[in-house]
């Protein structure tokens, strides 16, 4: 997929509010209301299908997040997209500082130590609390490397689709 194709996972329906159509979702934004800025949603709704939505509005109730899609209008059919991942178009979300990245945007690149031995592909990150890891497949083996930079990743480039990091192939 292309850059400019990529989506970003930035929530996920979890439940209903209400008789009007109303659904909890969950917001994995910062601030948590900030996913409610970024539209179209879109919602893979079978492998290959993509619901655009268009107009969704939202607010905070209580501990979380409650919204309303255009067209939704009754308990019935807002039951039907419970589960459902929401994601945006990658050129929905702002631009990055210096030395920042969005996930989404490391996932595919090669990653090479800085005696330029290739380590494999980032297939994914997630976070500890710690720091952030990249999780970096080559086929064989699976590596976790934090991402920490300065000290264990040295460069991204993302025109390049290249990370260098300091580690160990053997470890």
């Amino acid at each position: 997929m292309t850059a400019a194709g990529r989506r970003v996972l930035v929530g996920r329906i979890v439940g209903l509010y209400g008789v009007q159509g109303w659904l909890k979702i969950e917001s994995w934004t910062e601030p948590r209301t900030q996913i409610f800025r970024y539209q179209p949603w879109l919602l893979i709704t079978a492998p290959g299908e993509v619901k655009e939505l268009h107009g969704v509005k939202g607010r905070p109730q209580g501990k979380g997040l409650v919204a309303y899609f255009p067209g939704i209008d009754d308990r019935d059919a807002a039951a039907a997209l419970i589960g459902q991942d929401i994601h945006v178009p990658r050129e929905q979300l702002p631009p990055t500082g210096k030395d920042e990245y969005y996930w989404v945007d490391l996932e595919g690149l090669e990653v090479v130590t800085t005696e330029n031995v290739v380590l494999g592909r980032v297939t994914h990150m997630f976070a500890t609390g710690a720091n952030d890891v990249v999780v970096v497949r080559d086929g064989e083996r699976e590596r976790l490397i934090p991402f920490v930079q300065g000290s264990y990743v040295r460069s991204v480039d993302l025109s390049g689709g290249r990370m260098v990091v300091d580690w160990d192939p053997e470890f």
